[in-house]
């Protein structure tokens, strides 16, 4: 890679912390040995090391937007502030080219006795902007942060989400090369949160993003790659996609306990940047046999219809990337009409019904099915579960048995591209289950032509009309 390709380089680093057991140990250990040397003796230590980083290297370059994800006490804040120059490594380099602005913990690099005004003078400052470009730029940092008249109040005042609102104004207003933000859009309200993520987006075309997030969805969402920090060490590197499944997976695997949410996971759904443009196809994956009669079948009812989405749907085949126990088997996902016939070919508006097929291999005392429908880019579109509609009569399951469960809805609209569908077997409630299998992929759909004029997903209306109003 040529030297000047790289925004950030992280080398062989290290960082370590001594732990003590009590704080007053902090204090008596510089002054205890300060007597021992007197005396001769070898030093003691009360504290143990904590080793944060171990061998962290990788590379971000110019332009790029790089996520970093692992559970708390990972490493990620540790990271950051090295980074940033907080925090000296114990050993290795980082070399940062370029000018950094970073969102890390709450208030970091705020006065609480200070007014926002001033808190906004002095950062700009840290950041390399004299008083005549913060005088320029002030009305527009005061704007975007949108607190009104407690600009002029002590910051020490302030919400959380005031705090997130004056620190991430003035980042956005400094030209920063490389912007590093730590969970700051966490907290906040979800106006300021979508005006922050416009931000975000029109960054990516001129600058470089590292972006620390435990939401999948928003590291999928917004990064080219993604790094997954595991106790300290860099556990993998590489595509969003790639990585936040193996993390999720990962997450399953060592707990048996989750929460539910649409699809039952307590996050969402990971999925991937998909190299591929909008419509290309992967030729790995399986065409029907029923294909081209389906879509003869198909194409006469879609010129006299005027719903223009047409939908070519891929038979399920035994996914490649699934984790789980053994105790079930998703045997088939597929989409069917209101009587029950597979689908090749649909069109965006039409009735259908999702049906996800298992087998038991072992006692189930509360089986929950569910399914998350995503996008190319593994944002989950929508999705559903059994919990709800089986809360007064929880489905059990001897092995051996085969059960099949049955989503009606009517098809959206979908703009041109590859979608999937994601499958998942658990036992238990809402608040407290055990994942049992989670197939990723299981079948694919292709959108060849959409009628959508905004959105993600089109919501298939009825007649619509404008006409003069009686009064």
């Amino acid at each position: 890679m040529c030297s000047e390709s790289f925004a950030i380089r992280v080398s062989g680093l290290n960082k370590s912390f001594d732990i003590f057991q009590r704080p007053a140990d902090r204090l008596k250990q510089p002054v205890v040995n300060r007597f021992r040397s007197l005396f001769g003796l070898s030093p003691v230590c009360y504290a143990h090391s904590y080793h944060a980083l171990k061998e962290i290297s990788f590379t971000v370059r110019r332009g790029e937007t790089v996520g970093i994800i692992g559970r708390n006490g990972s490493g990620k804040s540790t990271l950051l502030q090295v980074i940033c120059g907080i925090l000296a490594p114990l050993s290795g380099q980082v070399e940062v080219k370029g000018r950094v602005a970073a969102l890390l913990e709450l208030g970091s690099g705020f006065n609480p006795d200070f007014t926002g005004r001033e808190n906004v003078y002095m950062n700009a400052a840290i950041l390399g902007l004299d008083k005549t470009q913060i005088d320029r730029r002030f009305d527009g940092i005061a704007a975007f942060a949108d607190i009104g008249e407690f600009m002029d109040q002590p910051v020490g005042t302030y919400s959380s989400g005031m705090y997130v609102r004056l620190a991430f104004s003035v980042a956005a207003h400094v030209d920063a090369d490389i912007l590093v933000i730590d969970e700051a859009l966490a907290v906040g309200d979800v106006f300021f949160t979508q005006k922050c993520m416009r931000f975000l987006r029109q960054f990516q075309k001129t600058g470089t993003l590292l972006f620390v997030s435990h939401d999948s969805g928003a590291v999928i969402n917004l990064c080219e790659r993604a790094i997954w920090l595991d106790q300290g060490r860099l556990r993998e590197i590489g595509p969003a996609r790639q990585v936040c499944e193996n993390y999720l997976a990962s997450q399953y695997t060592d707990s048996d306990e989750t929460s539910f949410d649409v699809g039952l996971a307590s996050t969402e759904l990971p999925d991937a940047h998909d190299e591929k443009t909008e419509g290309d196809f992967p030729a790995s994956l399986p065409r029907s046999r029923d294909l081209s009669f389906a879509r003869d079948m198909r194409m006469d009812f879609l010129n006299r219809t005027t719903l223009r989405n047409d939908i070519e749907v891929f038979a399920f085949s035994e996914p490649e990337r699934q984790f789980g126990t053994s105790k079930v088997a998703i045997l088939d996902v597929c989409l069917t009409d209101i009587q029950g016939t597979r689908l090749n070919w649909v069109i965006g508006g039409e009735e259908v019904v999702l049906t996800v097929e298992v087998r038991v291999n072992v006692p189930i005392k509360q089986m929950v099915v569910g399914f998350f429908f995503k996008d190319r880019l593994g944002q989950t579109l929508f999705g559903d579960n059994t919990y709800f509609s089986c809360y007064d009569h929880p489905v059990s399951a001897c092995p051996g048995e085969v059960l099949e469960a049955r989503f009606p809805f009517r098809m959206p609209i979908l703009r041109k591209g590859v979608y999937t569908v994601d499958a998942a077997v658990a036992d238990g409630t809402y608040e407290n289950h055990v994942q049992l299998q989670w197939a990723y992929d299981a079948f694919v759909l292709e959108s060849h032509s959409d009628s959508l004029s905004t959105g993600l997903v089109g919501i298939p209306f009825g007649a619509i009309d404008l006409k003069t109003k009686e009064v």
